[in-house]
Parts: C-alpha cells; structure tokens; sequence
C-alpha cells in the first residue's frame, strides 16, 4: 500500500497570545485515483467572489468567519503586526481562521492582519467559507 500524497496548505490564525501567525499543515489526498489525487470533500457554507482595483489597502481586521481564500488573478499580501507578510499568487490559496479571541475586544495594534492588491491587475478572490 502507498503512503497517501499530501498538499501543504497556508493556515493564518490567531495564536494563544491574541496575535495572527501564519503556519503550515498537511492535507492527505485519500481519496480519487492515482491521476487525480483527492482529498476528502469538505462541507461549506457559501462562497463569494471580490474583485479589489490597484491600490486597495485594508487596515488591521480579523476573520468573522473562518474561510478559504482562493487568488483568481493578480496577487495579494497578507501583513501581521509583527512585521511579517506574505504575497499569495493567482492559483494561490490560505485558510484564514484569524478570529477575534472570545471575550476580547478588538485592538488594531494587537489582533488581526492587513491585506493588499499587489501589482497592476485587479486583485479577484474567491472566500469559501467553513460550516
């Protein structure tokens, strides 16, 4: 029997101490064949597309609800408040679960992550959200 193949899927969360780190997690493909490796299918909630022009710029926010984000075109940079970023590509994806903390209130010098278009073309996304 084989070992299953395995993706390596980008998770951005918020760790103990409030903050949102990035982290890295494999996702086994169980299922399909050997020429379309599969992973398990996953419920959803819903899905949306965006479109952001050149330019766009949010300020520090959290997730409201934990999603998938998929880069359909152009580029996208994910900040966290401790300096670092992270540039996703079309074809590109991270599950965003950077939730405010139970019981906290929300301080943009502490909680959450930034995000920007990057490049010439208009940044398109897809969010499927988690059930």
């Amino acid at each position: 029997m084989n070992t299953p193949t395995t993706l390596t899927q980008t998770i951005l969360y918020t760790d103990l101490d409030g903050r949102a780190k990035f982290k890295e997690v494999s996702l086994a493909l169980t299922e399909g064949s050997p020429a379309a490796q599969l992973s398990p299918l996953a419920a959803c909630g819903g899905y949306q597309f965006r479109q952001s022009p050149p330019g766009f710029r949010s300020s520090f926010h959290c997730t409201t609800t934990p999603q998938w984000l998929v880069v359909l075109q152009g580029a996208m940079e994910i900040g966290l408040q401790d300096g670092s970023s992270r540039i996703f590509s079309a074809g590109q994806s991270f599950y965003s679960d950077d939730t405010l903390p139970s019981g906290a209130t929300f301080d943009p010098a502490v909680h959450g992550h930034w995000s920007r278009q990057v490049g010439d073309a208009p940044l398109v996304t897809l969010f499927v959200r988690s059930n």
